[in-house]
């Protein structure tokens, strides 16, 4: 399925939309190129939330916790990772639910995973941004 988000608004209110509906638990896998709109979409998932605070890439502190949402939101971005240094993080524990309450996970840059994307059980989108200024979404 390939969506097109004419602009930024449009993102986040897929983000928005997106928030309001899944359920703890989920995983969103988020690929594409730098100014794709994986932050802005992490940002409308925030507001679907009911999450008050400002969300901002966790490019340099990795992740992002915010527990006073509907359910905790873990965002992290892998942009900086290799695979290796991915494993050994360990952050299955964020989506398995092990050490924290149970929550949804939105990993940016998922293609840096050890794992497949396409071996986990979540959601992976893959965001475009267009010349003309709108970005596109479709479900890998």
């Amino acid at each position: 399925m390939v969506l097109t988000l004419s602009d930024t608004l449009a993102t986040y209110s897929l983000g928005d939309a997106l928030g309001q509906s899944l359920p703890a638990g989920s995983l969103l896998l988020l690929n594409g190129e730098l100014g794709s709109g994986k932050t802005t979409l992490v940002q409308g998932l925030g507001q679907g939330l009911g999450i008050n605070e400002a969300i901002s890439s966790p490019t340099f502190v990795l992740l992002n916790e915010y527990p006073e949402g509907r359910v905790p939101l873990y965002h992290l971005d892998l942009y900086r990772l290799q695979p290796k240094e991915v494993d050994a993080l360990y952050l299955e524990t964020y989506w398995d639910g092990l050490e924290v309450p149970l929550g949804i996970v939105a990993i940016e840059w998922a293609e840096r995973l050890p794992t497949p994307p396409s071996k986990l059980s979540g959601y992976p989108l893959y965001l475009l941004y267009q010349a003309e200024g709108g970005r596109q979404t479709s479900r890998l």
